[in-house]
């Protein structure tokens, strides 16, 4: 049986789990296209610059460990498209498939609306089929596909790219 978890705001001392979760990812995964692990510095910067620009950062923690977290920042750095964000959501490799996901993108939707973003935008690889499964779940629509824009492990990638109306456009809350 899974134990409960909780979602929260990310502190200072969540960063070591942070950047060990996405370490993880940018050496197994293709959820990230880097190639360069990252320190806690690293994390500190990225957490303190979400902040400032008012954008949430949020872990689930489970049995007092981080098991996920998730944030969203600009999605394009022009004025226009400043009620559009692109998201993130990292989940530990031992904990994959628990809900932690979508819980934390239920809670990364509710974040949005209190701060009025009209779209949110997903950027998937697209062959990471439980993602695209989510997001489809959770209201996002397939908006297209580019192909071979990423290389990683010695192959090209291509992107998914997903779109969700927080605001119930397109009869989805």
């Amino acid at each position: 049986m899974t134990s409960s978890f909780i979602v929260r705001d990310a502190t200072d001392a969540d960063l070591v789990a942070i950047r060990d979760i996405y370490n993880d990812a940018v050496e197994h995964t293709t959820a990230i296209w880097n190639e360069v692990l990252v320190d806690v510095d690293n994390r500190r910067e990225w957490l303190a610059a979400r902040v400032a620009r008012g954008y949430p950062v949020i872990v689930a923690e489970r049995d007092g460990k981080v098991a996920g977290y998730a944030s969203f920042g600009d999605w394009r750095a022009f004025d226009g498209y400043r009620h559009t964000v692109e998201h993130s959501i990292y989940v530990d490799k031992n904990a994959r498939g628990g809900g932690i996901g979508e819980t934390l993108m239920r809670a990364l939707i509710e974040r949005a609306r209190a701060l009025d973003i009209h779209v949110m935008i997903a950027s998937i690889e697209a062959q990471n089929a439980p993602s695209i499964r989510l997001h489809e779940k959770l209201g996002f629509r397939t908006v297209g596909t580019f192909k071979e824009v990423g290389t990683k492990f010695g192959r090209w990638l291509d992107l998914t790219c997903m779109e969700r109306h927080i605001d119930g456009v397109d009869g989805v809350n």
